[in-house]
């Protein structure tokens, strides 16, 4: 329950919107996404989401 309320304020992306934020092509994200390495993403039918608060997240853990 707890993870809920943090994600209430939070926004579910796309691959292309993910993309967008970490500047790099759809088809980079979706290697990371093979070889596990990239942002967490998760499926939600079959779509793949990522939200917003750990793609930054992931990217500031790049930078380090």
């Amino acid at each position: 329950m707890t993870d809920l309320i943090h994600r209430t304020d939070d926004e579910l992306l796309s691959v292309a919107e993910a993309a967008a934020i970490v500047r790099a092509p759809v088809a980079t994200l979706r290697y990371w996404r093979h070889l596990g390495t990239g942002p967490h993403s998760f499926k939600v039918g079959r779509s793949v989401r990522y939200w917003r608060s750990e793609v930054i997240a992931w990217l500031e853990a790049q930078s380090s």
